[in-house]
């Protein structure tokens, strides 16, 4: 598996390869970004909140189905959040995921809350694989991002729970 990495002019800030670091260190970005949000004081309480968009909906391609092992005609999860720390927008994502691979409360909590996907599917135990890494953004990614990962959030069993693409804003590099 080969990760996709391109260069960023403008924005090598001596942050970034720190934030890249708290990042790659946690299989949840939303822990990484409370430890980020934390240590730089972007806001107290450091406490990271997902802004769901529910009009949102994108289906999945079939490239998003095979990674996440599924057939065409399994229903698939899909959130569009933004995740803040007090009111500093830190993370634009896209989050396909497979509700049957989830326990019926988590489902719940994901249609009708802002709670952010980590932290509802923790208790699983998931692990992050790394597909792609980006300075600056992939598709989807809005135009001041700084850094965007594609992931597959797994259980502990291999079976993949999630496709992820996450779109780091500049906001992340405090001065």
């Amino acid at each position: 598996m080969a990760l996709a990495t391109l260069a960023l002019g403008g924005c090598a800030s001596p942050q970034l390869p720190h934030f890249q670091a708290v990042l790659a260190a946690n299989d949840s970005a939303t822990a990484a970004l409370g430890q980020w949000c934390a240590v730089h004081g972007i806001a107290d309480p450091p406490v990271i909140r997902a802004q769901a968009d529910r009009a949102a909906v994108l289906p999945p391609t079939a490239d998003i189905r095979a990674a996440l092992g599924i057939s065409p005609q399994e229903p698939v999860g899909y959130r569009h959040v933004q995740l803040f720390c007090g009111k500093t927008v830190l993370s634009v994502a896209h989050n396909w995921y497979v509700p049957k691979r989830l326990e019926s409360h988590m489902n719940h909590t994901l249609q009708t809350t802002d709670v952010p996907f980590g932290k509802v599917v923790a208790p699983l135990k998931f692990r992050r694989e790394r597909r792609a890494e980006q300075r600056g953004g992939m598709a989807g990614c809005p135009a001041q991002t700084i850094l965007s990962h594609r992931a597959i959030l797994r259980l502990p069993d291999g079976n993949p729970i999630s496709l992820v693409v996450e779109c780091y804003t500049r906001s992340n590099l405090v001065k």
